[in-house]
């Protein structure tokens, strides 16, 4: 496709050669990922790419390059098309789609956002479709983006929510599959960097706010509107969670195209009578007047929220919610997602990925709320990440378990011992026993050890994760597969 024919409508501006240059392998940030035809987008800061990068993207085949603001074009560029535009994301969002044909507009899209549970609703979205329908459905995430059980390749680099030309190709992918339902993980960096601009969102879900990734934000404020970005023109409706303040103020930003759910306050959906045990979660789902008995495979009150959101955001694009409703407990669990194993001894031990303040909580109060015995808990706090949790982190640990082990998790570049040292404070302050251990493997052998055959042990903040971060290393590691190794299985 002409370069000129991507840009066409945008604001921009040809410093040299000629915009009408046939783009033939896509467009990319990263000067390495360049092959002969690529469009390269030179976007300031950006890891391996940038202005600095537009000579070593022409070296690997770039036939043309995007800057921005006022950048201008140098002797690196010479021979191929210059054009300045003034934000290369915003740009690059709107040129990837248009290079894949706008794949967006093909499938139904559901965008799922917030602090906790994105993940858990995007896995219950694709879950409830297959079950209930046989539906094909994409998954762009957390785990990595595939469609079905089948693995979409990408490098490793690659984020939750893709940068646009990655995601734009994901998207590509899937409608060449036929897929009919695309679900993926707005994060607050994806919106507010215009990843997911020009996808064409048909459903956008607002699952809560609390705190979080206030080392990319600054401010909660900062975070919130970064999250409401969604809901500014980027889906044609929402479904949002009123229980969540923030979610209640979405339904004006958005009138007339807001389904809302909740457990406590007056919603189109919500649930009533809730019934946890270790096994899930029993409750009544209301919905226009009627009542519909469905259970989950999950426990606890947050688990009864996402499959809520779950069941509205599918509602709302057409699909039955009787069959919807009954497909609920048929799902299997999300990896990682309040996973469970039972080791020979009997303990139990449940594998979540909480590692924020508001997650931690919930986890440990929905485990409290069924637990026969002791509650044992593996924890620690991200580095290089906010640090103004870690403390109230390690209060909710200790207030909420009757042991608590700290451990590493994704140290990056911090010293492991200055984390958990940051940790102590809060969780000491509860007079809770607890133990260190920076080495995360030899963290849950201790837990293991320290357990009886009635008690949980809950290994948190990493959940299907299957390596851990330590300084630019991704050293493989799985909570998962060091308990079964532990237990002998």
């Amino acid at each position: 496709m002409k370069l000129s024919e991507l840009l066409a409508g945008h604001d921009h501006e040809v410093l040299q050669g000629d915009p009408d240059t046939v783009i033939t392998a896509g467009t990319c940030f990263d000067a390495h990922r360049a092959t002969p035809g690529t469009l390269f987008i030179a976007v300031p800061g950006h890891v391996g790419g940038g202005p600095e990068a537009v000579g070593p993207a022409i070296a690997r085949g770039a036939v043309a390059v995007l800057l921005d603001g006022d950048s201008e074009a140098d002797g690196a560029a010479a021979g191929v098309c210059v054009v300045r535009v003034p934000d290369t994301r915003k740009a690059a969002a709107a040129v990837a789609s248009r290079y894949y044909r706008e794949p967006g507009r093909a499938m139904d899209m559901v965008a799922v956002t917030g602090t906790n549970g994105k993940t858990s609703v995007s896995y219950m979205v694709e879950s409830l479709l297959r079950i209930a329908e046989g539906a094909e459905v994409g998954v762009i995430g957390t785990g990595g983006s595939r469609i079905g059980d089948e693995m979409i390749p990408m490098p490793r680099s690659v984020l939750t929510t893709p940068e646009s030309p990655d995601f734009q190709y994901l998207l590509g992918r899937m409608r060449d599959r036929e897929v009919s339902t695309v679900v993926l993980e707005a994060t607050s960096m994806g919106l507010l960097t215009h990843r997911v601009d020009d996808a064409f969102i048909d459903v956008g879900v607002f699952t809560n706010l609390s705190q979080d990734h206030l080392d990319d934000h600054g401010t909660m404020e900062n975070y919130r509107d970064a999250k409401l970005r969604l809901f500014q023109g980027l889906c044609r409706r929402a479904v949002v969670n009123v229980d969540d303040a923030v979610g209640a103020s979405i339904v004006a930003m958005m009138p007339d195209a807001v389904t809302t759910y909740a457990i406590d306050a007056e919603a189109d959906y919500r649930a009533t009578d809730l019934s946890t045990d270790g096994h899930g979660t029993r409750f009544t789902l209301h919905h226009d007047g009627r009542k519909y008995p469905a259970a989950i495979p999950v426990p606890g009150r947050f688990s009864v929220a996402n499959a809520l959101a779950t069941v509205a955001a599918c509602h709302v694009l057409g699909h039955d919610l009787a069959g919807l409703v009954a497909a609920l407990d048929r799902m299997p669990t999300a990896p990682g997602r309040f996973e469970r194993f039972e080791t020979p001894g009997g303990t139990s031990v449940i594998v979540d990925y909480a590692h924020s303040p508001d997650s931690l909580e919930k986890v440990l109060t929905t485990i409290r709320g069924f637990a026969k015995g002791r509650v044992v808990t593996v924890f620690g706090c991200g580095g290089d990440r906010d640090i103004t949790k870690r403390a109230e982190m390690g209060e909710i640990a200790g207030t909420h378990s009757d042991l608590c082990v700290l451990t590493s998790d994704n140290p990056r570049n911090e010293n492991p011992e200055e984390i958990l040292d940051q940790i102590t404070p809060g969780l000491a302050a509860t007079g809770t026993p607890f133990e260190r251990y920076a080495d995360r493997r030899s963290a849950i052998e201790y837990a293991l050890s320290a357990a009886g055959p009635d008690d949980i042990v809950l290994v948190a903040g990493k959940g299907s994760e299957p390596y851990q971060i330590v300084g630019e290393q991704l050293i493989p590691f799985s909570d998962m597969a060091t308990v079964r190794e532990l237990s002998g299985l």
